[in-house]
């Protein structure tokens, strides 16, 4: 029988108040807490801390405290990856960002989903991967929904609310995000 973390991470629907996935979480609050505390100039401190947060960190990835997430160990950012201030990422499925993706203040990625009957959201939630391709900035404020792929190149546009896949070479903005013009 696969355990809770094992049926969240799937996508499966899961029971979050499982006492390994509590103690996942709170372990995830104590690094991010830790990071949060690391001065500017402790780069090698804040890369370790988030290789061990993460669940892979590529080359000169940074991220700008405050940051929060669920677990961690669901995120895997690429090669020279930039999170700005105040971002939130709810991997409670895999959220995997590309080489040299771009997030401005406040980005939020959610990956949890809940039952729309009343009754099932009592005891359970589930989840839906997000991927976010190459080379892609996402503008200060913007949501990514759970589920969500945002293609190579593609910009999302400050505020914007993704709900459905973004093409590569692709800029999306509004709420719903809906297209712009295409990049050249």
């Amino acid at each position: 029988m696969a355990s809770e973390r094992e049926r969240m991470t799937a996508g499966e629907p899961y029971d979050p108040d499982d006492p390994e996935l509590v103690a996942d979480r709170q372990r995830a609050r104590r690094l991010t807490s830790e990071y949060g505390d690391t001065a500017p100039d402790e780069t090698d401190r804040r890369r370790d801390l988030l290789a061990e947060l993460f669940g892979e960190v590529g080359a000169g990835a940074a991220v700008e405290p405050p940051f929060r997430c669920d677990y961690g160990y669901n995120i895997r950012v690429g090669d020279a990856f930039y999170a700005n201030v105040d971002c939130v990422v709810l991997d409670v499925a895999p959220v995997t960002f590309g080489d040299h993706c771009k997030l401005g203040p406040g980005v939020h990625v959610y990956t949890a989903t809940h039952p729309l009957d009343a009754e099932a959201r009592r005891g359970s939630e589930s989840g839906e991967a997000v991927a976010v391709g190459d080379d892609v900035w996402i503008g200060g404020r913007a949501v990514l929904n759970p589920g969500v792929t945002v293609g190579d190149r593609a910009v999302v546009g400050s505020g914007a609310v993704v709900t459905s896949d973004v093409p590569a070479d692709t800029v999306v903005g509004g709420n719903p995000a809906r297209t712009i013009r295409k990049l050249e």
